[in-house]
């Protein structure tokens, strides 16, 4: 029995010092950060202010690719059939938090994206048109509970689209969705006034604001955004239960060892510096590191309140 436990206890030491060797030695051969959205996006913008910075302390190439389309999925696929820790997913949750209740079928389990290292927060704003002449967003619904259907309204898809969704519903407000595939056309329609609400990441509706073509109402984020400080946050709006921070990071196979996570995370962490803050607040980003059980428990947050929006809005998952 005493042998049997010995020899049990100098396995685990081994594997343990295995993992450990693993992760100094990591990486061996290029690194590829797969991203579900396209060149010039802010996930993009934010992937290629630290892949040269990484590289240089990893001593290997980090390579860039973009897959977008398919709602994410063609990127997520890719990361998970690759089965690789040299292939890591840079993505924003809310780019797959609300798939169970969007997709009836997935490609992927949950537990396939094991959370690296958070990166920064997307600021997400609710749009209207400056021609609407509303300044709060209790006045929006207010106009829209006045004209039931009559107001349309456009949101990324995903988890920004929940919480609007979730956010009228609350107000009592019925209003129309119109889907887009592209988020600037529906930003250039905001503008135009055809359509009467937009909930998007900030940078896409940069250009109308600089315009002065649309207005902001609130942002999803649980602080304000420092580009835009006079803009309110839900919760300072009154409705504080649909507060979204927009996590980025990078994920990895559920196979990579915690210690290596944790590892490539204090590496992001050590990259970002005040120059790096500086250019993600160009494009609506906020710098936000965090370590793998940090950025782990703030997606399963995220994952729970789009569930509890989507019971409310009774929507099942897999419907």
């Amino acid at each position: 029995m005493i042998r049997h436990s010995i020899a049990l206890l100098m396995l685990v030491c081994a594997l343990l010092a295995s993992e450990t060797a693993h992760a100094q030695s990591w990486p061996q051969r290029p690194v590829k950060f797969v991203l579900p959205l396209g060149p010039g996006s802010g996930t993009d913008i934010g992937a290629r202010l630290i892949s040269d910075r990484l590289a240089a302390r990893w001593g290997q190439p980090v390579v860039i690719e973009n897959r977008p389309g398919g709602d994410g999925m063609v990127a997520i696929s890719a990361f998970v059939g690759a089965r690789d820790d040299h292939v890591l997913l840079f993505s924003p949750s809310s780019s797959f938090t609300a798939h169970p209740y969007l997709h009836e079928n997935l490609p992927y389990k949950p537990s396939d994206l094991a959370p690296i290292a958070r990166f920064s927060n997307t600021i997400i704003s609710i749009a209207v048109p400056r021609s609407l002449r509303l300044d709060t967003l209790a006045q929006l619904f207010e106009l829209a509970r006045a004209q039931p259907g009559k107001l349309n309204w456009a949101g990324t898809t995903g988890a920004t689209d929940f919480i609007f969704a979730g956010l009228a519903k609350r107000a009592g407000a019925e209003m129309t969705k119109v889907p887009y595939r592209n988020p600037v056309e529906a930003a250039n329609d905001l503008g135009e006034g055809r359509v009467q609400a937009y909930a998007s990441a900030l940078a896409i509706v940069r250009p109308q604001l600089e315009a002065g073509k649309i207005r902001l109402l609130a942002v999803y984020n649980s602080v304000r955004a420092p580009t835009a400080p006079d803009i309110p946050t839900v919760a300072e709006a009154g409705f504080p239960e649909m507060t979204m921070d927009g996590l980025v990071g990078l994920f990895g196979p559920p196979e990579m060892p915690l210690d290596l996570r944790e590892r490539i995370a204090g590496d992001v962490q050590a990259v970002s510096d005040a120059s790096v803050a500086e250019r993600l607040l160009t494009t609506g980003q906020i710098l936000n590191t965090g370590g793998p059980a940090e950025f782990d428990a703030a997606v399963e947050e995220q994952r729970a309140k789009i569930a509890a929006i989507a019971h409310e809005l009774g929507i099942k998952p897999g419907q």
